[in-house]
């Protein structure tokens, strides 16, 4: 597959800025960095959609949240919603930082997406950002009409790291009785933190995440190398995938990623559960975010707003 001319300009552009590497920084560093390069990338937050910041009580304290939705929806509309957590190795990455990317999922889909600015390792480790999650998706479920909600028509997601905290939130609500949904929407998700794929080796430098970076994110997030076996933090290592919510698994072609968001897809489809597998081959990691820099990027959300659409709205009647 070849190398889309726009994710070459975007390697291009980071060669050119010399900027360290993740894994030269201190998270505090890296966090400033990362999101001081978000505007460029994103743009700014699409007309029509209502933003709404709050907070939700959580296991360590109150967990901020931002509810998205369409403005031309009804003030006491009951809407479908996604609950979304955003990338950024368990380590960096906001509300701000994928604050674009929701409006546009909001708006393309027609729902609610409340974004969880979930706790950040290493001031939080495993599972802090996993249990906010799971915190926000239980009281959602309970909740969700007093924040305009309709907690009968939910899903999960996020990218990335998110992606992984949206994997093993479908595989906690399967098992603890939690929400039925409707969809788990997974965009380069991390789902093996133990194994190294073919693509890490391919891809392990050079391509904007590189491998060395992602060990980094597993040292701050997962520092006990025992843990990394948990499905909590490994979902392609659950004992089971069997009965969990459809999935729309989306991966990027340069990415060191890639064969573990294959893996996934595959084992889902393996053992009953309904998954899509799409692949933008000429794409980086995490290029969903970055609508600015990339017509894939675009096209990409475009898609996981279609997909929200069917199973939230046009399945759910």
């Amino acid at each position: 597959m070849a190398l889309d001319p726009e994710s070459q300009r975007l390697i291009d552009l980071m060669a050119a800025a010399n900027r360290p590497a993740w894994n030269m920084l201190t998270p505090a560093a890296a966090r400033e960095l990362y999101l001081s390069l978000r505007p460029a990338a994103q743009g700014p937050r699409p007309a029509g959609v209502s933003v709404v910041d709050r907070t939700i009580p959580g296991p360590a304290g109150e967990v901020p949240v931002r509810l998205y939705r369409p403005a031309a929806a009804p003030a006491d509309a009951l809407l479908p919603t996604l609950i979304y957590a955003h990338g950024g190795g368990w380590v960096f990455g906001n509300l701000d930082s994928h604050d674009v990317l929701c409006a546009q999922l909001a708006l393309e889909a027609g729902i609610g997406v409340l974004a969880i600015d979930y706790r950040l390792a290493p001031e939080a480790r495993f599972p802090g950002a996993f249990d906010d999650v799971v915190a926000v998706l239980a009281w959602v479920a309970a909740n969700g009409a007093s924040v305009g909600i309709d907690a009968d028509r939910l899903a999960v997601g996020g990218d990335s790291a998110g992606g992984n905290l949206a994997a093993a939130a479908s595989i906690w609500a399967r098992d603890q009785g939690g929400p039925r949904l409707r969809l788990q929407l997974l965009a380069y998700p991390v789902t093996d933190a133990v194994a190294r794929t073919e693509s890490y080796r391919k891809y392990e430098d050079g391509y904007g995440l590189n491998a060395a970076t992602m060990e980094w994110f597993f040292d701050h997030y997962t520092p006990d190398r025992a843990a990394r076996d948990d499905w909590r933090v490994s979902p392609l290592r659950a004992r089971s995938l069997a009965g969990l919510p459809p999935a729309l698994v989306v991966t990027a072609g340069y990415d060191p990623l890639r064969d573990e968001g294959r893996a996934y897809a595959f084992r889902l489809h393996q053992e009953g559960t309904q998954a899509d597998l799409v692949e933008f081959g000429g794409m980086l990691h995490g290029f969903l975010s970055s609508p600015m820099l990339l017509h894939g990027a675009r096209r990409g959300t475009s898609l996981c707003a279609a997909a929200l659409r069917e199973a939230l709205i046009e399945r759910a009647q």
